[in-house]
């Protein structure tokens, strides 16, 4: 896991009305390592991601990505500035093929003006032919083939989750945000999921923020564990540390689970 932090939160403070969502949350993620984000239903993990995302604009604190203050930055900057989402529930364009929902999530890299690429003339030609070959590279990796011409309404909810992935992914991010990945998927469907994060993390060298209330998940392959509860951070270290840390299973996990 790199040295160098990646994503800087300081004392995080988001309010709606009479509603705490976070209270003085901060945390690190270092470049490259795949960092979870643990806690309760209401516990202010979506709301973190919000705020990275440029959703939410927080009523005090500071948010720094790869030395850049990300509270200035709109959604779309926040994109551009090289971090992507999935989110809980799919979000996808359910009449479009696989192939062109990854192509969507190249958006933050087409240069050429509309004329060239509407012509599919020059330098508007070249650029489609790079990003569809992009496309099919992320096809490739998520070994889905055999479906990248299939219509996304039309596939079973897995195979949905693992598209949305890709989309995130043809955006090129640094730092990938990740809601519940593997929520309503069976054993199987989990186990691919998971796999394709390490590999990500692994291979394409993507630093992971993972929300996330799969635990056994959580504890097999994050490098380190943030807990909030009632918007506030409870504890945070290695998945071992907080499994038997004793404000996280009185909030959360139940039992202390076994260091592996």
């Amino acid at each position: 896991m790199g040295e160098q932090t990646l994503l800087e939160a300081e004392d995080l403070h988001l309010h709606f009305g009479g509603v705490s969502a976070l209270s003085g949350v901060g945390f690190t993620l270092a470049q490259g390592e795949l960092h979870a984000m643990i806690g309760p239903n209401g516990a202010g993990k979506t709301s973190v991601l919000n705020v990275i995302s440029g959703i939410y604009r927080p009523q005090a604190g500071r948010l720094r990505f790869a030395g850049r203050n990300l509270l200035d930055l709109k959604p779309y900057q926040v994109a551009q500035a090289g971090i992507a989402r999935s989110f809980q529930n799919i979000e996808l364009f359910q009449h479009m093929s696989v192939l062109d929902n990854l192509l969507v999530g190249r958006h933050r890299w087409i240069k050429a003006g509309v004329l060239a690429c509407g012509l599919f003339l020059g330098r508007g030609r070249r650029q489609e032919i790079a990003h569809r070959r992009r496309a099919e590279e992320i096809i490739d990796f998520l070994e889905i083939e055999h479906i990248r011409h299939a219509r996304v309404g039309n596939l079973p909810y897995g195979l949905q989750k693992r598209v949305e992935l890709g989309r995130a992914l043809a955006l090129e991010p640094k730092l990938l945000l990740l809601d519940e990945p593997v929520a309503g998927m069976n054993v199987e469907e989990t186990e691919d999921i998971a796999r394709f994060i390490l590999d990500i993390k692994e291979e394409l060298g993507i630093t992971i923020l993972l929300v996330e209330h799969d635990m056994r998940l959580v504890m097999d392959i994050s490098d380190r564990v943030t807990v909030l509860d009632f918007g506030k951070k409870i504890a945070a270290g290695t998945p071992q540390e907080v499994a038997r840390n004793q404000a996280v299973i009185e909030a959360y996990l139940g039992e202390p689970h076994e260091a592996a």
